[in-house]
């Protein structure tokens, strides 16, 4: 990972609608439908496979 980006403090992110959908289902079943927290596993799950 390009170390030049980590002193980002935000970043912005445009999702499909599958994606939405997915991650509502994630938010559903795991986070009491809170989107935020789904988004950020995702995330996390995505950044550790790097």
């Amino acid at each position: 990972m390009d170390e030049k980006f980590l002193d980002m403090e935000a970043v912005s992110i445009e999702f499909d609608e599958e994606t939405l959908e997915a991650l509502d289902d994630v938010a559903f079943t795991d986070h009491r439908g809170n989107r935020s927290a789904a988004i950020r596993e995702c995330l996390d799950r995505w950044l550790k496979r790097k």
